[in-house]
């Protein structure tokens, strides 16, 4: 992006903009019970209003690479700097991007808490081309930053978060996925004394939680999304969080069947096309978003810790925001009014 604060500050607007729109689009469908579709007006509603935004942006975290993906697609280009003139063109700051249109699919069609429309940017290299596998994940917030380790026991790592926080291991939250893969996980966390918060998706809005003080979430642990665990990393930067990080595809590790999942050899080449050379290699925070200018940008779908859910009402809806950056240090919660009706539409607060 381009090294003046101006940009910045718009583009996070701009992104803002984004967020609102796959969030609205989705609530409008939320509880009908068709995640598919879901997902889908979501997908729409973000890549029209992002071709709006002035800049030229390269999705590295997405849906995957495809030739006529309906989804935003690892590769694709987007934002009205592809759709300008060449002098206009170059004036548009290149922009790397990772969305997930709709985290929590399941939870929108269900009409549970915690789906989120979530975006993150960066200067170009600026976030890592993370593969849509899996990843083992434990994410902390400042407080805890610095003490945990993912190759430790569960029972060190909580032992050095509770004394960070001073407060005893029973006084700790873990949100873990309610996944048969996380049978070890539960059952140690459990052993140590801390209490589990189990959820059925949306391991992403539930690490940022974990980085928020007053959200009672003090960790998330497990395996989740690679691409989700990027995204995160990107909050992180902005909430002075930290994460760590490891790719997993190993079918037996993830409690799945071996067709289930890509094949070693099929992942390996993946990973070498996108330039990653140590399979094993643990990820920080600043390995999966190393850019130094990051905007992160999301919008409740449906009511979570964080994030109020989006309300309808006879002459427009009401949605609520997070956006931060990197490099303003600015946390804005932004709960917007979207007023479609006539000058005399009465707007209540």
């Amino acid at each position: 992006m381009r090294d003046d604060m101006r940009t910045d500050r718009e583009l996070s607007l701009d992104f803002l903009r984004v967020c609102e729109a796959a969030a609205i689009a989705a609530a409008r469908t939320m509880g009908q019970g068709d995640r598919s579709y879901s997902d889908q007006v979501a997908v729409e509603a973000m890549r029209e209003v992002m071709d709006t935004v002035p800049m030229r942006g390269r999705v590295v975290i997405g849906e995957g690479e495809r030739d006529d993906a309906p989804m935003l697609y690892i590769g694709e280009e987007v934002g009205g700097g592809f759709h300008a003139g060449e002098e206009l063109a170059e004036s548009c700051p290149e922009v790397d991007i990772a969305v997930d249109p709709l985290e929590g699919t399941n939870l929108c069609a269900l009409g549970a808490n915690n789906a989120i429309a979530v975006l993150a940017a960066a200067e170009r290299g600026g976030l890592l081309n993370a593969p849509d596998i899996y990843m083992d994940k434990i994410v902390v917030g400042p407080s805890s930053r610095g003490v945990v380790d993912i190759d430790a026991p569960v029972k060190d790592n909580l032992k050095n978060i509770a004394r960070r926080l001073g407060r005893d291991i029973e006084d700790l939250t873990v949100i873990v996925l309610d996944r048969s893969r996380h049978k070890k996980l539960i059952g140690d966390v459990r052993a140590a004394g801390a209490r589990i918060r189990l959820i059925s998706d949306g391991d992403l809005s539930a690490g940022i939680s974990a980085a928020v003080a007053g959200t009672n979430i003090h960790a998330l642990i497990g395996i989740g999304g690679a691409p989700e665990g990027v995204i995160t990393a990107a909050a992180m930067k902005c909430l002075n969080g930290e994460i760590q990080a490891r790719l997993v595809w190993d079918p037996e590790r993830l409690g799945v069947d071996k067709d289930k999942v890509p094949s070693e050899s099929e992942v390996l080449d993946r990973l070498a096309t996108m330039g990653i050379r140590d399979p094993q290699k643990v990820y920080d925070t600043d390995d999966l978003a190393p850019g130094k200018r990051i905007i992160f940008a999301a919008t409740g779908v449906t009511d979570g810790a964080l994030l109020k859910g989006v309300r309808f009402f006879g002459a427009g809806k009401r949605t609520h925001s997070m956006v931060m950056t990197t490099e303003s240090r600015h946390i804005r919660f932004v709960d917007t009014l979207h007023i479609e009706g006539g000058p005399d539409t009465v707007i209540r607060f």
